[in-house]
C-alpha cells in the first residue's frame, strides 16, 4: 500500500431538477388546473472517516467526483426523485481545505464522522406552486438550482497521541518497537524509516495511547533539507514530542547540541509547534559507562536548560521504558480528563492544533512554491519537488500497525 498524505480532489454536488408544467386533462374534465410536480433536490457529496482506510492513495487515481442530479418533477403533481447523495470514505484524521479560500472546513477524528463538503442543488418548483385566486392556470415553473462545485486539498495526520523527534539514528524505530507491537524497519544508516509508523502502547489491559514515529530531522529540515518537513505536519494533533537523543552519536558529536539543532527546526517549522510540551529522553545509555552515564546525562540538561521532564533509557533493551510509559500514560489521561470536564481548556487544544496545523501547511507552500520556481529557472533540469502534487511514485510502502 502506497503512503500518500496529500490529495487534490474536485467534487461537483448534484443539480436539482426543474418543475413540471402540466395541467389535469381528464375525460369529463377538460379543465382540470395545474398539477405539474415539483423537481428532486440534487445529491450531496459527504465525506466520512473510515477505520479502514490509513492513506489517500484511491484519490490519486481518480480526482473529479460528481454526485447524482435530481430528476424533473411530472404530471400529476408527482415530485421528482432526488439525486443520491455520494459518500466517500477517507482515512480517520483527514483535514479538509477549500483550495480557493484556504478555508479549513473540518477535522475528521472519529470514525464514522460525516463532513458535508458540498450541498446539492434545491429542487425547481412545479407550476402547482403558483396557482392562487387570481392565476388559475399558472404556467410559472422554476428551474433547479446547481450544485455546489468545490476544490479541495485532503490532507493525512495521523491520530496519536505521543510523537517522537530526533535525528535520523536516534533511536525512534527501536523505542516504538520496544514498547508497542509495531516493527518499523532498524539498520544502521540514517533515514531507515521512510514514512510514519504508529504503535499501540499498552500499559495494562484496558490503558493504552498510541505513539507516532516520523522520518529524522537534519540541520536544514525547516527547508526541505531531508525527509522530515513532509511528515512534521503529523505532530501537530499530537499531546506530547518525546524528543529522542543519542547519548553516544557514532559522529562523535555533542548529544546537547544535535537536540538544539533538532528545537531550531522545529521552532523555524512551526513556532507553534515548538511550543508544544516537549519531553526529553536520554537513549542509549546502556553504551555509557556505568560511572559516567549519569554525570552526562545531567551535562546536557544543563546545557540545553531543560526544564520539563528528562528521562534516561536504552529502548534496545527496554531500560526506562516502562517508567516512562506509565508516566505518559498518566499525563495523557489527566489531560482527557480537564478536556471533559473544562470545555474552555479542550476549546484552547483544539484552537492550538489548528494554529499549528496552519503554520504547518504554510511552510510546505512557501517550500513547495519555493522549488517551482528553482525547477523553472533551471533549464533543462526537472523539478525535484519533493511536494509535487502529482508524483507519489517515490513514497515508499506504509507502515501504520494497530495492534495490541
Amino acid at each position: 500500500m502506497k503512503f500518500v498524505d496529500e490529495a487534490p480532489i474536485t467534487v461537483h454536488a448534484g443539480k436539482g431538477g426543474n418543475g413540471c408544467l402540466s395541467f389535469r386533462r381528464e375525460k369529463y374534465i377538460p379543465n382540470g388546473g395545474p398539477d405539474g410536480g415539483d423537481g428532486g433536490d440534487g445529491g450531496s457529496i459527504f465525506l466520512e472517516a473510515n477505520e479502514g482506510i490509513n492513506t489517500l492513495v484511491d484519490f490519486r487515481y481518480q480526482r473529479q467526483f460528481r454526485a447524482a442530479n435530481g430528476e424533473g418533477g411530472r404530471g400529476g403533481n408527482c415530485t421528482g426523485r432526488s439525486g443520491d447523495d455520494l459518500i466517500l470514505p477517507v482515512p480517520v484524521g483527514t483535514t479538509v481545505i477549500d483550495e480557493d479560500t484556504q478555508e479549513i472546513l473540518g477535522d475528521l477524528t472519529e470514525i464514522g464522522q460525516r463532513l458535508k463538503v458540498a450541498q446539492g442543488g434545491f429542487h425547481g418548483l412545479g407550476n402547482t406552486r403558483f396557482k392562487s385566486s387570481v392565476n388559475r392556470a399558472p404556467r410559472q415553473t422554476s428551474h433547479g438550482s446547481e450544485g455546489d462545485s468545490r476544490n479541495l486539498r485532503l490532507e493525512l495526520k495521523v491520530l496519536a497521541d505521543v510523537g517522537l523527534l530526533g535525528l535520523p539514528n536516534a533511536g525512534k524505530s527501536t523505542f516504538i518497537r520496544a514498547v508497542s507491537a509495531a516493527k518499523p524497519k532498524v539498520a544502521d544508516y540514517p533515514f531507515t524509516t521512510l514514512v510514519p509508523n504508529l504503535g499501540v502502547v499498552r500499559v495494562n489491559r484496558h490503558r493504552s495511547f498510541v505513539i507516532a514515529d516520523v522520518p529524522g530531522l537534519i540541520e536544514g529540515a525547516s527547508e526541505g533539507a531531508g525527509l522530515g518537513i513532509r511528515f512534521l505536519k503529523h505532530l501537530t494533533r499530537t499531546r506530547i514530542l518525546l524528543h529522542l537523543v543519542d547519548m553516544l552519536p557514532p559522529d562523535d558529536s555533542d548529544p546537547a547540541e544535535n537536540a538544539a539543532a533538532i528545537e531550531r527546526e522545529l521552532a523555524r517549522f512551526s513556532p507553534t509547534l515548538a511550543e508544544r510540551e516537549r519531553w526529553l529522553v536520554l537513549n542509549k545509555i546502556d553504551l555509557l559507562p556505568e560511572d559516567e552515564a549519569e554525570a552526562r546525562c545531567q551535562a546536557v540538561v544543563e546545557k540545553l536548560d531543560w526544564q520539563g521532564p528528562v528521562y534516561a533509557i536504552a529502548a534496545i533493551n527496554q531500560t526506562g521504558t516502562q517508567a516512562l510509559t506509565g508516566a505518559i500514560m498518566e499525563h495523557i489521561e489527566a489531560r482527557k480528563e480537564r478536556e471533559d470536564y473544562d470545555p474552555a481548556f479542550a476549546e484552547e487544544e483544539l484552537a492550538l492544533q489548528r494554529r499549528m496545523q496552519q503554520e504547518a501547511r504554510e511552510k510546505i507552500e512557501a517550500l513547495r512554491l519555493a522549488r517551482s520556481l528553482r525547477g523553472k529557472a533551471a533549464e533543462g533540469e526537472g523539478d525535484d519537488d519533493d511536494f509535487d502534487d502529482d508524483d507519489y511514485d517515490d513514497d515508499d510502502d506504509v507502515e501504520v500497525v494497530y495492534a495490541p
